[in-house]
């Protein structure tokens, strides 16, 4: 279940491309510059189910979530949000203005560059590049913390939707030992 999910949330980074593309697609296809053929249609059917898939991704890992929380007190906040996403914009430029989806040769490039930045993106935990969670609100942190019972400082990676704040107190979700979601203030 937990490769699922992580597969899942890569979905959802890709979230806001895969709207451009289809986006673009359907105003091609209404403005007559491109038909509805069958290879139109599977373009259309799979944007579709990566936009389904990660929005139930983004809702699973983040707001479904039954990871196992702890509690921690921060001792250090560095945004780092602006470092993880640019590259990925370079991306969506790439995809969204430059494969041409009506020809096959575009089409199987397309899947075959999704197959291999998954496979990257999974097996390295790169879970904190998810340019749709700062749509959403969150930002990027990395912070050294110390649970509330021991003396032992830690880092870690951390998506929250307010900066956290030195001293302070929060429940976080963890997803994987070097990220988690801050779930609420204690």
């Amino acid at each position: 279940m937990s490769k699922l999910k992580d597969l899942l949330l890569f979905f959802s980074a890709f979230l806001p491309m895969y709207v451009l593309i289809l986006l673009k697609l359907i105003v091609d296809i209404l403005c007559q510059n491109k038909t509805l053929n069958i290879l139109n249609s599977i373009n259309i059917t799979t944007l579709l189910f990566l936009i389904i898939a990660g929005i139930v991704g983004i809702i699973w890992n983040v707001y479904k979530c039954k990871d196992k929380s702890k509690e921690i007190v921060v001792l250090s906040v560095k945004n780092t949000t602006d470092q993880h996403f640019l590259g990925y914009f370079s991306l969506f430029v790439l995809f969204a203005l430059q494969l041409d989806l009506t020809y096959i040769s575009g089409y199987c490039t397309y899947v075959l560059i999704i197959i291999l930045i998954g496979i990257v993106y999974i097996k390295n935990s790169l879970y904190y590049i998810n340019p749709l969670l700062n749509i959403l609100g969150y930002s990027f942190y990395d912070i050294t913390y110390k649970e509330n019972s021991q003396k032992q400082e830690s880092s870690t990676r951390i998506f929250c939707k307010k900066r956290p704040r030195i001293g302070e107190k929060y429940i976080v979700k963890i997803k994987k030992d070097n990220f988690a979601f801050v779930t609420k203030k204690h």
